[in-house]
């Protein structure tokens, strides 16, 4: 008799968009374990800082972009540190 395991989906790496002074998508949902990847397309610099001060890019000049690999579930807020009026959210699963 074989016996059949099925693993769990392997996580994705996602997404996110500066662009328009604006995170897109915002909020991003992602599996635990993924990387993601934020690229700015706006031509000012602009940041990707954690609130909890968990991760941050540092400067972004337009077309640069950083990865961050989340490990624990839970929602995780963050900001640009240059602009704070630039705000989303990272929901792992």
């Amino acid at each position: 008799m074989a016996t059949t395991t099925t693993a769990p989906p392997a996580p994705s790496n996602a997404a996110l968009t500066i662009a328009d002074f604006a995170f897109s998508p915002n909020p991003l949902e992602v599996r635990r374990g993924a990387s993601v990847t934020v690229t700015n397309r706006d031509s000012a610099t602009h940041t990707w800082t954690s609130d909890t001060g968990a991760w941050s890019s540092g400067p972004l000049v337009e077309g640069a972009s950083s990865t961050t690999r989340f490990d624990t579930p839970g929602t995780f807020t963050y900001h640009c540190a240059i602009h704070p009026s630039m705000t989303g959210r990272i929901v792992v699963s």
